[in-house]
């Protein structure tokens, strides 16, 4: 009976030692499993986390290579470009700006008074775009038919001032005391600048009304203003330079020209647009018969460039008035 019991109570205990030893190795297996899974969806992450990677890489890699073929693709022209004087600074950075973006469009400039630009281009000179600085010489283009349909637009705003020397001596202040200078640079009546120093003068009374104030020579203002030397200018450039290098006591010029020079030049009178009129520049484009699909194309993507938001902050910092 004695061996019979152990007997059984050696089998119980066997048998609870083998379930025992069968459990841990169930338990182990699964841990195992349970690792092997985590290392495998990690490594499936990875490898997604890799291939999204690389697709980006390609897919940029892929933008740079078409914006590149379309930049080389791009076929190269260049635009005439004729501005206002009083345009010249500005409008080399706006060229710049846009060439960043159109390197294949080369942009030449020519510059000079708006009546001066109006006579070459009804001459005959090759121009893509015109901006004046006044209402008049656009009119005439557009009378002479020369202002491609539906592309004249204002642009700017600009205001005439008195200048002098900084730290000069002169008694002037503005127009009305303008003939106590000893020497003034004026711009000529056929430039914007000089008409609406004409407008001003008669005005104030300084000058008899006349149906063209464009007309009034400068030996007639000069008369006006009791016999003070006049210097006229073909250009509103050219007056700020005669004051700048001390050529001329004062001289009438834009606002906008100012720019660049304030350690050099002061303003004695900002002109009312109660005394002028509004200063405003309009832009259109030429027809010109000689240019080809590339220069025409160009030339729309240029104007539009300039009647942008991202121009107008340019001219803003350039001292014009973008709100016309």
């Amino acid at each position: 009976m004695r061996r019979k019991g152990l007997a059984v109570i050696m089998a119980v205990v066997l048998a609870g030692t083998m379930l025992a030893g069968c459990g841990s190795k169930s338990a182990a297996t699964t841990a195992e499993t349970t690792a092997a899974a985590a290392e495998e969806t990690t490594a499936a992450e990875t490898t997604a986390a890799a291939a999204e990677e690389t697709t980006a890489a390609e897919e940029t890699e892929a933008e740079e290579e078409t914006t590149a073929a379309d930049a080389a693709s791009a076929e190269e022209t260049e635009i005439q470009v004729f501005i206002a004087a009083s345009l010249n600074t500005v409008m080399t950075e706006i060229a710049e700006k846009y060439n960043e973006a159109h390197p294949e469009v080369k942009i030449t400039y020519n510059a000079d008074s708006s009546g001066t630009l109006l006579t070459q281009i009804e001459e005959g000179y090759e121009c893509d775009i015109f901006f004046s600085a006044a209402q008049k010489q656009m009119n005439q283009l557009e009378e002479d038919g020369l202002v491609v349909e539906g592309t004249r637009a204002n642009v700017l705003n600009n205001q005439l001032v008195v200048v002098a020397l900084k730290d000069s001596d002169t008694k002037v202040t503005g127009l009305e005391n303008l003939g106590e200078a000893e020497s003034i640079a004026l711009a000529g009546g056929s430039v914007p600048a000089g008409k609406y120093t004409r407008d001003a003068l008669i005005s104030l009374g300084i000058l008899e009304k006349t149906d063209d104030s464009a007309s009034i020579t400068t030996q007639q203002i000069s008369e006006a203003l009791g016999g003070v030397e006049i210097s006229e200018q073909d250009n509103v450039s050219k007056v700020l330079t005669a004051v700048a290098e001390g050529s001329c006591e004062v001289g009438t010029t834009y606002y906008s020209d100012t720019y660049g020079y304030e350690d050099d030049i002061q303003v004695l009178e900002t002109v009312s647009y109660d005394l002028t009129g509004d200063v405003i520049y309009p832009i259109a484009r030429v027809v010109n018969e000689e240019a080809d699909e590339a220069q025409n194309a160009a030339a729309d993507d240029f104007l539009a460039y300039i009647l942008s938001d991202e121009a107008k902050a340019i001219f803003d910092s350039y001292y014009f008035d973008t709100d016309v």
